[in-house]
């Protein structure tokens, strides 16, 4: 059965999946080690996985990683991130990330947010 995306975010995400299987198959032992340390990374403690995703989102917008970009706003969203919170992490990261950071948080970042609001509908 064809996965069939109900949108360009979800399309993105399935794309990525399928990529991180496909390598995964190719190289098990490097997948495994990968996921167990971000993993690790991103497992609760002084800091929150909320704050964690902000953390993650804040970098993928300054590095200009789309596919990192749509996975951490699902994150955010996911560890119950308001529209406002992602917002303004993004204007900190746009700080310093000048016009890249900012370009993607008008684009992509708001169109991420209102298709991964509508598939929760």
């Amino acid at each position: 059965m064809e996965f069939e995306a109900r949108n360009s975010t979800e399309a993105a995400l399935h794309h990525y999946k399928s990529g991180l299987g496909l390598f995964t198959q190719k190289m098990p032992k490097l997948a495994e080690q990968f996921n167990a340390f971000t993993e690790e990374c991103f497992r609760e403690g002084a800091l929150s996985q909320k704050d964690k995703q902000l953390i993650a989102l804040g970098i993928s917008l300054y590095s200009q990683d789309e596919y990192c970009i749509i996975y951490h706003i699902k994150g955010c969203l996911d560890q119950g991130c308001s529209e406002q919170e992602i917002l303004e992490a993004v204007g900190v990261t746009a700080a310093f990330g000048g016009g890249g950071a900012m370009s993607q948080a008008v684009t992509l970042v708001q169109e991420c947010m209102e298709e991964l609001n509508q598939l929760k509908q």
